[in-house]
């Protein structure tokens, strides 16, 4: 790059057109080649130039008026700059004009650029009256002065000029007394250029003489050479100049010869040089496609165009022609280029405007958004037929790996988590376990979220006008459905891969979006919330790209049924883990000062509910942008309360089970009841074959406790959880819930009275009659017989087994136990026969012992057993009778003390007095 060219002088500073103007200035270009553009007052007068030296060139100036600059342009230097200007203005030089010398009139045909005649006719005249002209408004129409002057003209120098045209033409509108000033105004004019013909002479002295001069020379000449040759002296100066001619000719042939094979080659050379762009354009063009430089190409081509497109010369059509092929190559290059996928929206954008300045046939823009939507189809297919194939050949794999008998991969290697430090293989273990299906929505929406907006984007360019294509009016609608199909496409098959239930619903056949595997479904459930993360970034995606409502109406579908079904298979699988809670059950009992002994299966089934709701809510119920509200709609709050409910009673279904496999074990180890006055105890008969762990007792007890604590404790703070996360009241789930508990809590409690009852009860008649006896005794009493202490030693047994796990069941157990024991009692007294004042004092002993024993648990059915059993005995004859019954009892509490402290009444702590009789 050199300096930028200075224009420094001007010569002459002013002019009118077609004025040899000679400009001067600093880095005017290196040679003729060099110089690129001239311009004067803003008209192109480069073709006019003559380049002489880098200071100095030589044009003839334009068509432009007044004042402005000298610019000069440069191949190496660029756009310069002018310090002087040059003023342009149209000369007039009229038929009343004089002029000393010779102006003429006939059109410069030398000058390049095509202007009108310089002729007097073309030239601004001044009106001869000195009047105005007025606005073209005001004009008087030309075709009615045809008509009025067929053969006549309103111009000055015409010889066909009509003083009636000029007036209608230029004073039509003039009133009469202008008219008759501008002929006064004529007449002085004339008058006065009459009177200055001697000054004028006078001023123009010198050229008139010379004038005169030649032509008495001319005179004097003609006539001496007509008395010298004759009247025409002419011919023989031609015949000896025709004679001259033929023998320098014959002289100079070779010389002339060579100087025109010299003169031919030169100019071939010249030519060759002036146009040697043109010539070694077709070379260019080949060696700038090798190298992808397309934009010179097409600059090239198109200077090429411009200049030599009208061109009558046979060697540039001929030069034009080859060009022509190889940009026709090039445009099949580039087509193949657009067609060629993946590629990116410059890249499309940009081979798109070359193919469009290269006057592609067809619509290179419309071709382009056509195979990338096709690209982009045929991506999304054989993404799925991929994942498809995969999921067949794991499940190939997996059918053979179990029927050979080895062990599937552990859950921990599920999450990628090892057992061995092998950080290598951790990646590949972590994407084995990840389902195909989960694979494919990431694979397919990350798909969808790169390749669509530059789809979309490249379609609205085309709508724009941005890629200077013209747009059919049938393309809008053929885009809006291309762009439709692409996004059903992609929902389709999404919905194939993780909802293919609503393909049914939806009344579209599986095989249309392929066709997955039947038992793939089992482990995609934990992924679901990952899947539905994936889908929310690429409807993100889409909505920054303003796409019309109906297509993200699709994807807006798709979201709404994918979080319920993310919804439903959440909650079904807390449902499954809380079933299976059972088989977590350790037994290890944590005492509460409030409710008792509990193990941690209420607070596992607790964190299980939390830790689904709090997931439920970030992934489901949280909706994003353009999302419906998943509790506005009517069928998913039906479901979500099914849902829960269905949760919420998977509980007790798992407390069911431990309490029934609990029944089994009591039932194992149940056998005949024998009192303890023969054998060993039939309430601990059993634990004998028991090696470790609690009883099946405690283990039932346990269970109630539990059960009670949950609809106690865990349901209110459940319920309390769904509101606090925005979920609706679980008011029917609640109470559902709860009632099954009730329904489970009497279960257990039936279950385990039956077993400590009968037992109970069923030795209580064998111990009575131990050893033949008989209430017709006459043996005096002196303390309550075996069998009350029996009775009294087995509640406290029960007593001592509920309180252990949990004191809040001793109540509700004993009372029926008590219940029990006083109805039995009752039932023995009222099948004596006959009794003997011993054995009367020894009954009610007995009975009454029993009764003050368990004060604090008798209800009253229970109390009114016991009263049936005493007005069973008849009453004592006298007092010293009841003095023996009082004194046993006194005894009792003397020497059970130990005993009735279990029951927790203090009344049988002391000493007291026995209540009448």
């Amino acid at each position: 790059m050199g300096p930028p060219p200075v224009v420094t002088g001007v010569s002459p500073k002013e002019g009118p057109p077609g004025t040899r103007v000679t400009v001067r200035g600093e880095f005017l270009g290196t040679g003729p080649t060099d110089l690129q553009g001239l311009t004067i007052c803003g008209c192109d007068c480069l073709l006019s130039a003559e380049w002489k030296s880098p200071n100095k060139i030589i044009a003839r100036s334009g068509p432009g008026k007044g004042r402005g600059d000298i610019i000069v342009t440069t191949r190496y230097g660029g756009r310069g700059t002018s310090t002087v200007q040059f003023r342009g203005y149209h000369e007039t030089i009229g038929p009343m004009k004089e002029s000393a010398v010779w102006v003429e009139e006939a059109p410069l045909q030398t000058l390049a650029w095509g202007r009108r005649s310089l002729s007097p006719t073309s030239y601004q005249q001044e009106d001869p009256l000195g009047l105005s002209i007025e606005e073209n408004d005001k004009k008087f129409p030309e075709d009615d002065l045809h008509e009025l002057f067929p053969e006549g003209s309103g111009d000055l120098v015409s010889e066909q000029f009509v003083a009636g045209w000029f007036l209608l033409e230029h004073h039509h509108a003039t009133t009469f007394d202008d008219l008759r000033a501008g002929l006064a105004f004529l007449r002085r004019k004339v008058d006065g250029q009459k009177e200055g013909q001697l000054s004028f002479l006078k001023a123009n002295a010198g050229s008139v003489m010379d004038q005169l001069d030649t032509l008495m020379i001319l005179k004097d000449r003609f006539e001496s050479d007509m008395k010298e040759h004759g009247p025409d002296p002419t011919a023989k100066v031609e015949k000896a100049i025709q004679e001259s001619v033929l023998e320098a000719n014959k002289l100079f042939d070779e010389v002339l010869a060579r100087r025109d094979r010299a003169d031919a080659t030169r100019n071939a050379l010249g030519v060759l040089q002036r146009f040697k762009f043109l010539f070694s354009l077709p070379v260019s063009i080949e060696r700038n496609i090798r190298k992808g430089d397309y934009d010179v190409v097409i600059n090239d081509y198109a200077r090429a165009k411009n200049l030599f497109s009208n061109t009558d010369v046979a060697i540039f059509k001929k030069v034009l022609v080859e060009v022509e092929q190889r940009i026709s190559r090039l445009r099949e290059i580039l087509h193949s280029k657009l067609q060629d996928m993946p590629s990116t929206l410059e890249e499309q954008k940009k081979i798109i405007r070359n193919l469009v300045n290269l006057e592609a046939t067809g619509d290179p823009a419309w071709d382009g958004i056509s195979c990338h939507s096709t690209f982009i189809s045929q991506r999304l297919t054989s993404c799925r037929d991929e994942h498809i194939a995969a999921e067949i050949a794991a499940g190939e794999d997996t059918s053979k790996t179990s029927k050979s008998g080895l062990q599937s991969t552990p859950l921990s290697h599920k999450f990628g988590k090892s057992t061995k430090n092998n950080n290598n293989s951790q990646p590949q273990e972590w994407l084995s376990s990840v389902p195909q299906r989960v694979l494919f929505v990431e694979e397919l929406t990350q798909i969808v979220s790169n390749r669509f907006p530059d789809l979309w984007k490249l379609g609205q360019a085309y709508f724009s006008g941005e890629l200077n294509v013209r747009v059919e009016p049938s393309r809008q609608a053929q885009f809006k459905r291309m762009v439709l199909t692409t996004i059903e496409l992609f929902s389709g098959l999404l919905r194939a891969a993780v909802l293919p239930h609503t393909l049914d619903r939806m009344s579209i056949q599986r095989q249309t979006y392929g066709t997955w595997p039947s038992q793939g479904m089992e482990g995609v459930g934990p992924w679901l919330p990952r899947c539905l993360r994936y889908v929310r970034s690429t409807y993100s995606s889409l909505i920054r790209l303003d796409l019309p409502g109906e297509a993200l109406d699709i994807v807006a579908i798709l979201i709404f049924d994918l979080r319920v079904h993310c919804m439903s298979t959440l909650f079904q699988q807390a449902s499954e883990h809380v079933k299976s809670l059972h088989k977590m059950e350790t037994w290890k009992i944590e005492f509460d000062s409030k409710h008792g002994g509990i193990t941690a299966l209420p607070s596992q089934f607790e964190s299980k509910v939390q830790e689904v709701v709090q997931l439920v809510k970030e992934s489901v119920l949280l909706g994003e942008h353009r999302e419906t509200p998943l509790l506005e709609n009517s069928n998913a709050q039906r479901e979500l309360s099914a849902l829960v409910q269905g949760l919420l009673l998977s509980f007790s279904q798992s407390l069911e089970i431990l309490a029934s496999s609990n029944e089994a074990m009591m039932q194992e180890n149940h056998s005949t009841a024998v009192s303890q006055l023969i054998g060993s105890p039939a309430i601990y008969r059993g634990r004998e074959k028991e090696s470790s762990g609690p009883a099946w007792e405690q283990k039932l007890l346990t269970t109630l406790s539990n059960c009670q604590y949950t609809a106690k404790v865990v349901l209110p703070h459940l319920s309390e959880l769904f509101t606090r996360y925005g979920f609706p009241s679980p008011t029917l789930p609640i109470a559902t819930a709860t009632n099954a508990l009730s329904v489970l809590d009497r279960r257990i409690l039936e279950i385990y009275l039956e077993q400590k009852s009968d037992p109970l009860v069923g030795t209580i008649e064998p111990s009575m009659y131990l050893g033949r006896f008989d209430w017709d005794t006459r043996q005096k009493p002196t303390d309550i017989r075996p069998y009350a202490k029996e009775i009294i030693a087995n509640m406290i047994g029960v007593h001592a087994e509920v309180h252990r796990v949990s004191p809040n069941l001793v109540s509700c157990v004993l009372t029926q136990i008590v219940e029990t024991v006083a109805e039995e009692l009752s039932r023995l007294m009222s099948c004596v026969t006959r009794f003997s004042v011993e054995g009367n004092q020894q009954a009610r002993a007995d009975i009454q012992a029993v009764q003050e024993t368990v004060r604090l648990f008798t209800t009253p059915t229970a109390q009114s057993f016991f009263d049936e059993a005493l007005e069973a005995i008849p009453p004592l004859p006298s007092t010293a009778d009841m003095k023996v019954v009082k004194d046993i009892l006194l005894k009792f509490h003397v020497r059970m003390r130990l005993q009735l402290m279990a029951f927790g009444d203090t009344k049988n702590q002391q000493t007291a007095a026995v209540p009448d009789m």
